[in-house]
């Protein structure tokens, strides 16, 4: 019951971030493109990656359970927004919008497989070897 409790408080500060994070990227960028979702999921790639590298037992910061939970399920799951950057394209796809819906679709999924590489980098680079 614990974990529930954590993931559920990790998911509301993960919410309130995205909510905020995406107003200042609309603000900085515009909002003709899904740059906000767009840079939460990349964000969130990295968080998660850094986190999964140095929270485990041979991780500079290493953790339990719950702590993993609380930022890999919680706070990256209530920050990244895979379901929004979904919805957002298939808008983009109806609206004709090839070239966005592409580059949206390419974009996302390149980016965050750099930063969850990058994370990963990093936290093995804090981390005691």
């Amino acid at each position: 019951m614990q974990a529930y409790l954590w993931i559920g408080l990790g998911g509301a500060l993960g919410s309130m971030a995205r909510h905020w994070s995406n107003g200042i990227v609309a603000v900085l960028a515009g909002v003709g493109f899904p740059w906000g979702t767009l840079v939460i999921n990349v964000l969130g790639s990295f968080i998660i990656g850094v986190a999964a590298t140095t929270m485990n037992v041979d991780g500079r910061f290493a953790a339990g359970t719950s702590a993993q939970q609380f930022v890999m399920v919680g706070l990256c799951g209530g920050y990244t927004t895979f379901s929004a950057f979904s919805l957002q394209t298939l808008a983009l796809l109806r609206g004709e919008q090839w070239l966005h819906a592409a580059g949206n679709v390419v974009l996302s999924v390149t980016l965050c497989m750099i930063a969850v590489w990058a994370g990963y980098v990093a936290g093995l680079a804090i981390s005691p070897r």
